[in-house]
C-alpha cells in the first residue's frame, strides 16, 4: 500500500515566523515554489504562499523587507500524516479546497510536503475529481467594501 510517505517532498524548507516577506520570495524564486510551511522548533505554525505575499502584503502596501510572515501566513494549516493513504490526503484536500499540505509524523513534527501535483505523478486515483472540486470558485474569505460579510 502506498502512503504518503512514499510521495511526499521530505524534509522540506521552512521558514521562521520573524523572517521577512521579501527573504521568503527569494527563497521561493530560489526553490521554485509557491508555498513554504511556517515553523517553529519543528511545529508547524502557519504556511506562507507566493498569494498571501501579493494579497495580504503586496496589495496593501506593506514593505516587504520590514514585514515578517507572521503577519500574512494562513495561521489555520490543514496538515496531513505520513502514514495516511493518498485517498485520505485527496479528500481532505478537495473538502477544503487547497493543493498542498505539510505532512506530519506521530509526533506532530514537520517532515514532509505532498502537493496535488505529488499524487498527481504517482497517477493515483481521484486527483482528477480533487483537482476540479479544488478548484470551484469559492466565497471570498473577507468583506467587499462597504459590507459587513464576506460574500
Amino acid at each position: 500500500m502506498i502512503l504518503v510517505a512514499d510521495l511526499m517532498t521530505a524534509d522540506p524548507v521552512v521558514v521562521q515566523p520573524a523572517d521577512t516577506l521579501q527573504h521568503v520570495a527569494q527563497l521561493m524564486d530560489d526553490l521554485n515554489v509557491g508555498a513554504l510551511p511556517v515553523c517553529k522548533d519543528g511545529q508547524v505554525l502557519g504556511i506562507v504562499t507566493d498569494r498571501d505575499i501579493t494579497v495580504r502584503a503586496t496589495a496593501v502596501g506593506l514593505d516587504p523587507a520590514s514585514t515578517s510572515v507572521d503577519l500574512v501566513m494562513s495561521h489555520r494549516v490543514r496538515c496531513c500524516f505520513e502514514e495516511q493513504t493518498p485517498d485520505e490526503v485527496l479528500q481532505q484536500m478537495a473538502s477544503v479546497q487547497i493543493r498542498r499540505m505539510p505532512v506530519l509524523d506521530d509526533a506532530d513534527r514537520l517532515v514532509g510536503m505532498l502537493s496535488l501535483g505529488d499524487l498527481s505523478a504517482q497517477h493515483t486515483d481521484g486527483v482528477e475529481q480533487t483537482l476540479r472540486e479544488i478548484s470551484t470558485p469559492s466565497a471570498p474569505d473577507r468583506a467587499e467594501p462597504g459590507s459587513a460579510e464576506p460574500g
